[in-house]
């Protein structure tokens, strides 16, 4: 198996260690909720009817299943580098290394995207302003990417913090949804008999659920970001395994309650309209209820998620150029805030040009699932294929059973035959086009320094 070896000249200093077991299981949950509940409910519910909480259950054990197999990964090499670390330690092949951490770079990006643009519709709703041109949505979605930019480069404590409450801010909002729906109930308000019905047109039941299901799975990723930050985080091998599956149990619940209250009580065309739909869910259900705050709160949630994903990729970045796969130019710390500046500044850009360029929520989330369901698919085959390589400390080890259904759900999904948006397979090659570009410019000079090394 070929390995990069670290340079033992390079001397950048070591990320700060400051995520224990709280933070690290708000960091997660933080991930996983936010832009996909928030702003892809009605989504959801258009290709599947009433029953919308069946995608997203359908999601939520596709993402466990696949979260067992990133525990056994980051327990036994916790790096930051993730699942392309874990790519390039099964197979060894350096371009498949490297197209698989771009397309995770990729999905962060077209994540924090997607985030982006929802807050800049939330905040025309909070403010009342007259920006629904796409000029003015764009603008300020490039300008909110900028200030995520900042508190970045900031420090990660700083960025870790800002999650917490954050974090705490987004799941305010979905509970609000959750006791409106209850009180619902108890006053017999909405109608909770649609939560069984099936509105699919030309497709089947079936049908219906597998091509929800590829847009629902955007909600649940967010997980497997925080392997990226192990280098970041207390004990590791240790906190990770209870942690990781708590955060997508917890979820997994509070979607399926979300989902539940929406469908009950909005009717669907109007559920499916717009960015905003659980915004539509306040004024049905708690006409009384301001709902500026609670657009204000759909801003945060979203802000969240843009952050945690320009984390990850940021470090993602970072720890592929440590491990000498991609310029070691990406992977500068800064002396002073000791954050990987260089590669928080290339992934911003990235993410501007896509919002500039794409736009629309549903695809840049459809996106971000299709490139993920890639990548889970070759992480769930590496964990199988690295059995054969023992560490010196004890790790979380999954069922076998496990990774095999993982692997063949994910890849599944990815696949034309879900019924998905092609214009999201047209988005990821041309994601993944970039990857073989930068590839074939970068692949000469890398070759020359893996000789050095080596040497």
């Amino acid at each position: 198996m070929a390995e990069l070896a670290a340079d033992p000249t390079h001397t950048e200093p070591p990320l700060k260690r400051v995520m224990g077991p709280g933070l690290l299981l708000l960091f997660v949950v933080g991930d996983i909720l936010g832009t996909g509940i928030y702003a892809l409910t009605g989504r959801v519910a258009g290709y599947v009817g009433g029953a919308v909480w069946v995608p997203f259950v359908v999601a939520f054990v596709v993402a466990l299943i696949t979260g067992f197999s990133y525990l056994e990964l980051v327990t036994k090499y916790p790096h930051a580098a993730g699942a392309a670390l874990y790519t390039h330690k099964a197979f060894g092949i350096q371009f498949l290394t490297f197209m698989v951490a771009f397309a995770v770079m990729s999905s962060g990006l077209t994540s924090a995207s997607t985030a982006a643009r929802a807050f800049a519709a939330n905040f025309t709703e909070a403010f009342h302003l007259n920006l629904s041109s796409w000029i003015g949505i764009t603008l300020v979605a490039v300008a909110f990417m900028a200030v995520i930019a900042a508190v970045n480069l900031r420090g990660v404590s700083e960025s870790v913090w800002a999650n917490v409450v954050l974090t705490c801010v987004e799941l305010s909002g979905l509970l609000i949804i959750v006791g409106i729906g209850l009180w619902a109930l108890g006053f017999g308000n909405g109608d909770f008999s649609r939560v069984v019905e099936f509105e699919t047109g030309d497709r089947t039941a079936l049908g219906g659920v597998i091509v929800a299901t590829t847009l629902a799975f955007f909600a649940m990723v967010g997980f497997e970001d925080s392997v990226n930050m192990a280098e970041e985080c207390k004990e590791p091998s240790r906190i990770f395994p209870k942690v990781l599956l708590a955060g997508i149990c917890i979820t997994g619940v509070v979607y399926v309650l979300v989902a539940i209250t929406a469908v009950a009580l909005v009717p669907l065309q109007e559920l499916g309209a717009g960015d905003t739909p659980l915004l539509k869910v306040v004024e049905i259900g708690a006409p009384a209820f301001p709902t500026r705050i609670f657009a204000f709160i759909t801003m945060f949630a979203v802000a969240n998620s843009a952050l945690i994903n320009m984390l990850m990729a940021s470090r993602l970045l970072y720890g592929m150029a440590r491990q000498g796969v991609i310029p070691r130019v990406l992977g500068q710390v800064h002396p002073m805030r000791r954050t990987p500046w260089v590669s928080i500044a290339f992934t911003t850009l990235l993410a501007i040009g896509l919002i500039t360029f794409v736009g629309e929520v549903r695809e840049l989330g459809g996106t971000t699932a299709l490139l993920l369901l890639a990548v889970f698919t070759i992480v769930n085959i590496a964990v199988l294929v690295l059995r054969r390589d023992p560490v010196s400390h004890q790790h979380f080890r999954t069922p076998t059973i496990l990774p095999v259904i993982g692997a063949l759900c994910c890849g599944f999904l990815v696949t034309p035959f879900t019924g998905r948006d092609r214009f999201q397979y047209v988005v990821a090659a041309i994601l993944l086009a970039i990857g073989v570009v930068l590839w074939a410019i970068t692949h000469p000079a890398l070759l020359r320094k893996l000789r050095l090394v080596r040497e």
